[in-house]
């Protein structure tokens, strides 16, 4: 199976690592660390060096309750730093859902849009659909980043998150872009609960049967804390370890991760016990 992206053909026969770069003074687990262009490309460098196999750009928090960015802001984060890390040899990934942001770093040579919006805002769908060969993420998130968890959802949660990805994945196809160029993403955390989020990880391989790669992103997630214990982001890893190699071992084809050498470590154990 080949995720097509802009410039590389990604082979996810084997599990691919996405290592998180966020270039945000606010971010849940990591804000401020890497803020700057030096400090997000030395962290692209380490990560690298720890074996990622994707880097992923971002310039405005997620995490629940966050503000929102101007566009001008996120552009002066976000772009010093791809057009650089397009240089360091893997593919780039830029996490944003703005139309504007998507056009510019593109144009810079990234090759992943990654939107938590799955392309409804703006012209976020035609600008993925006329780009000659990008790669693209679509999550599933309820409501939006200041209220998905004010009022998460309701139920069993995967019918509606695995009918949402089919039509957006859907829209794309239906103006030209070819499945090999389409990523799923659940949204864990994203606008569900606890229980919910589990729910997506043990039922993983409904997500599957829509025919397109799933990517997991749990890596120091607030579900691994209420099961693990922990309050802190950064106590998570070991919880955030073994949710990645479980969303592996149930077809996940991306994993999303902060813990780059923890969570390759562990994938190179479950590869040694695995059958080929």
């Amino acid at each position: 199976m080949i995720w097509q992206t802009t410039r590389f053909e990604i082979d996810l026969g084997r599990p691919q690592l996405m290592g998180i770069v966020n270039v945000t003074p606010d971010s849940f687990s990591d804000g401020g660390l890497h803020a700057g262009t030096r400090a997000a490309l030395a962290q692209c460098e380490r990560l690298i060096l720890d074996g990622a196999d994707i880097l992923d750009i971002g310039g405005e928090s997620t995490r629940p309750g966050a503000p929102a960015v101007s566009l001008d802001e996120e552009l002066a984060r976000v772009l010093p730093v791809v057009t650089q890390a397009v240089q360091l040899g893997v593919p780039v990934s830029v996490d944003t859902y703005k139309p504007e942001v998507m056009r510019a770093v593109l144009d810079a040579g990234a090759d992943i849009v990654n939107d938590i919006w799955a392309l409804r805002q703006g012209d976020a769908l035609q600008v993925v659909a006329t780009h000659p060969g990008c790669g693209v993420c679509l999550m599933h998130m309820h409501r939006d980043p200041q209220t998905m968890q004010v009022a998460p959802m309701e139920g069993d949660v995967l019918p509606a998150v695995t009918a949402f990805l089919a039509e957006r994945a859907g829209a794309l196809q239906a103006l030209g872009v070819g499945r090999n160029r389409i990523v799923l993403d659940p949204g864990v955390g994203f606008g569900k609960t606890v229980a919910q989020n589990f729910s997506l990880l043990s039922r993983q391989a409904v997500l599957l049967d829509l025919g397109y790669p799933v990517l997991a992103g749990w890596s120091r997630k607030s579900s691994l804390g209420q099961v693990s214990g922990h309050e802190r982001p950064t106590d998570r890893v070991a919880a955030s370890v073994a949710a990645a190699v479980l969303a592996v071992e149930r077809g996940a084809r991306v994993v999303r991760v902060h813990d780059v050498r923890e969570t390759a470590d562990a994938l190179k154990v479950w590869r040694a016990a695995t059958p080929l």
